[in-house]
């Protein structure tokens, strides 16, 4: 449909339909994993202690991309723009690969769980990350593909399928651990292990994991009936997401002792419910899973796709990913994405906890877009309430690679060394020098960095 053709639809969704839409961009398969994931970090004291600050920190970033939507309506290229604008070619340049390759990784976190729910009934999918896993996996990234390609570009009514699919199973899985609350259960998970500050700092990668995608609240603007409705829907829906998987999480507490959790197959939550219910609760989490995570698996290959097309009709990245094939689906585009996603696929094949591995580099991988586009609105300047909330979200967003540890760092870099060869690719056709002296500097801490990381995974000393 064109933007023309949307316009006059595009000034009628009321606050309840652009609340949904929020809702619906944030909820992914992330959710399903909540248990185990805070299990082995944390009890619930430094639950709560993690959501109350995962929470205001991504509201100050959604903030951040919902000022800068109004105040920068050409810069409409993608979240990269945003660094490209503040910071210039290069940092814009890694804004818009990392963005790409956070979106790849996380869709082989999504296969990753779809086989170790399967793997439930398959003994030979295991965790996820068997050879047979593995190749199943990469076969079905294939067929989506060639699906795709034949000009799948229009999802509504699989949307519609999926989001249904995905809060019901929430919504009741919370409702009957509310009805069946084990008091003395969950007063022995109070306390985890360790430190407080170390046991939180383990769930910040799994929190930004669940809120990827909260930068989509921007994009409703334009189709909002009442401009002011954009800013209510964003708190609205960001804050019934995070009361969601907020009461994932700590229902989960009253339900079985924090050792238990942290052994249970992923999707975890079919573990929980089915220690309250019987089998019938993990067959209902376990659907409303696959039937989801298929669902955002297609949204998000279009969407990896349509970054690295939108950059390179920008030139900011190689011509090639302009192309378009004649159902005007970004054939090349889609293939390099196709191709990572198989890639780390593979990679899984040497991971001990493939889901978690995928999780966290999914959200390391996130870190410098959303930094990025928070320095940039520091940089912009504004009213005290705008600098204050770009402040938090900057420091927020710092917190957050730091919190990610050496290791994951180590491993973003790995990631993004090789990315610059694109860049190369695209300064050499328009004829420019490769690099300023900044961004030179950059090159060779990134680098370094890389370096660094694949002699730690030749050692040991990085794992994944």
């Amino acid at each position: 449909m064109s933007a023309t053709e949307a316009s006059p639809a595009a000034q009628k969704l009321p606050l309840t339909t652009l609340t949904a839409m929020v809702v619906g961009s944030m909820v992914g398969a992330g959710v399903f994993s909540l248990p185990r994931n805070f299990a082995q970090a944390t009890g619930v004291f430094g639950a709560v202690v993690a959501w109350v600050i995962a929470g205001a920190g991504m509201l100050m970033l959604a903030f951040v991309f919902q000022t800068l939507a109004v105040r920068k309506p050409e810069l409409n290229a993608g979240v990269y723009a945003y660094a490209k604008a503040g910071f210039g070619e290069y940092p814009g340049f890694f804004s818009a690969f990392g963005y790409w390759a956070s979106a790849c990784v996380g869709n082989v976190s999504y296969w990753v769980l779809i086989k170790s729910t399967l793997g439930a009934l398959v003994p030979g999918f295991g965790e996820g990350n068997t050879l047979a896993a593995v190749a199943v996996s990469i076969v079905c990234v294939w067929g989506f593909h060639f699906m795709i390609l034949r000009g799948v570009k229009e999802a509504t009514a699989i949307n519609k399928v999926v989001t249904v699919a995905k809060v019901i199973p929430i919504l009741l899985f919370v409702l009957i651990l509310a009805i069946t609350f084990k008091s003395g259960t969950f007063h022995a998970n109070l306390w985890g292990d360790g430190p407080l500050f170390e046991q939180v700092r383990a769930t910040m990668l799994v929190t930004v994991f669940v809120f990827l995608g909260v930068e989509g609240a921007s994009v409703y603007s334009r189709y909002a009936r009442r401009r002011e409705d954009v800013g209510r829907a964003t708190v609205l829906g960001f804050l019934g997401v995070l009361a969601l998987f907020a009461s994932v999480t700590l229902l989960s507490y009253a339900a079985l002792p924090k050792a238990r959790m942290e052994g249970l197959r992923q999707p975890s939550m079919a573990g929980v419910l089915e220690s309250a219910v019987g089998t019938w609760g993990a067959v209902l989490i376990s659907a409303g899973l696959i039937v989801s995570v298929l669902g955002a698996y297609l949204a998000w290959t279009l969407m990896a796709a349509e970054v690295l097309f939108v950059a390179a009709k920008d030139d900011d990245m190689p011509a090639f990913l302009r192309r378009e094939n004649r159902h005007g689906t970004p054939a090349a585009a889609l293939v390099l994405t196709s191709t990572l996603i198989t890639a780390v696929l593979v990679i899984t094949l040497f991971s001990d906890d493939a889901f978690t591995f995928t999780l966290k580099l999914t959200s390391a991988l996130s870190l410098v877009p959303y930094l990025l586009a928070a320095g940039y609105a520091v940089r912009l300047g504004g009213t005290v309430r705008q600098l204050l909330v770009a402040a938090l979200a900057v420091i927020y967003t710092a917190f957050l690679i730091f919190a990610a540890g050496l290791e994951f760092l180590l491993l973003s870099c790995v990631v993004y060394a090789p990315g610059t060869i694109l860049f190369a690719i695209t300064r050499r056709e328009h004829g420019r020098r490769l690099f300023s002296p900044a961004e030179l500097v950059l090159f060779l801490v990134v680098t370094a960095g890389a370096v660094v990381g694949v002699i730690g995974l030749a050692t040991g000393f990085v794992t994944i």
